[in-house]
């Protein structure tokens, strides 16, 4: 009888191992110490906030956010999906998409819709409206922040009530000595633009993300935010923004990446994220 329950104690470690080992992705702590699904979806659960930072051509990665929304919803009966992959200003297509009102054709023919989305992102939509769950447009118009990357913040004061509605409250404080924005500046020196009115154009966009989602916390909500992983790193950008309205917010960050080997967590992303999913360097992309 011990020589069965050894034997079967060995088979189940190996068999976890050889599980492990044939994922495509592999999941690690900000301290860089691998761990299984099941503990990044009960700290999932566990938060209001939930930041997936992605990267936008990866499929696999969209992928995982299907099946992050897939068990938020079977886990919490106010999940709230809210993604940079729309536009503030194509809310009312989207609530009418939601609600019968309007066809997938027409839906798609106004909407403004990423490239990929089809691939990448009309799986999640499909599933927020087969089971009612709210979806938040968070991104700013595109036009607005093409603005102000070519005359600065202060443009945006020069709009109308209607466009101004669609971005968070002026006036926007940008914090340049943030690494990630100074980051930024420094990849950009040398540039022909204006390199302080790039970073301001970055910082409107994290900006509008974050108030995009203030009429939602504290309300018994779970809050699903799909973001460019660079909108949430090192809990700068979007995160940045949004503490400073909710100090106390409950924030669970991810990050992804791609490496060539996915079994170490590479010492460049450790503590960039709650979670850093890794990502085969060759792993299937939409573009």
């Amino acid at each position: 009888m011990l020589k069965k329950t050894l034997f079967y104690f060995c088979f189940t470690l190996l068999s976890i191992s050889a599980y492990s080992q044939n994922k495509i992705y592999q999941i690690y702590t900000k301290e860089g110490d691998l761990v299984e699904e099941e503990l990044l979806y009960k700290a999932v659960n566990e938060n209001e906030i939930i930041f997936f930072g992605e990267l936008h051509n990866n499929s696999v990665a969209h992928w995982l956010q299907l099946q992050m929304l897939k068990n938020l919803k079977q886990n919490q009966s106010n999940v709230v999906l809210a993604g940079e992959f729309f536009e503030r200003d194509d809310q009312l297509n989207i609530n009418e998409w939601l609600e019968g009102k309007i066809t997938d054709k027409n839906f798609e023919a106004e909407a403004k819709l990423w490239n990929n989305y089809g691939t990448d992102y009309k799986p999640l939509m499909l599933f927020a409206k087969e089971n009612q769950i709210p979806v938040v447009a968070s991104n700013i118009p595109r036009k607005y922040a093409s603005l102000v990357s070519r005359e600065g913040l202060g443009s945006l004061e020069q709009l109308s009530p209607e466009a101004k509605s669609y971005i968070a409250p002026l006036p926007v404080a940008v914090d340049m000595e943030l690494p990630g924005y100074a980051g930024m500046k420094e990849m950009m020196h040398g540039s022909s633009m204006n390199v302080d009115f790039m970073v301001e154009a970055q910082a409107i966009k994290d900006a509008t993300m974050a108030y995009s989602l203030f009429e939602y916390i504290g309300k018994g909500n779970q809050i699903f935010h799909i973001n460019g992983s660079y909108h949430s790193n090192n809990y700068e950008g979007i995160v940045w923004y949004l503490k400073k309205e909710y100090e106390d917010a409950s924030i669970l960050t991810i990050a992804t990446v791609e490496q060539n080997d996915t079994y170490s967590l590479e010492e460049k992303s450790k503590g960039i994220a709650d979670f850093i999913i890794v990502l085969p360097t060759d792993s299937p992309k939409s573009y």
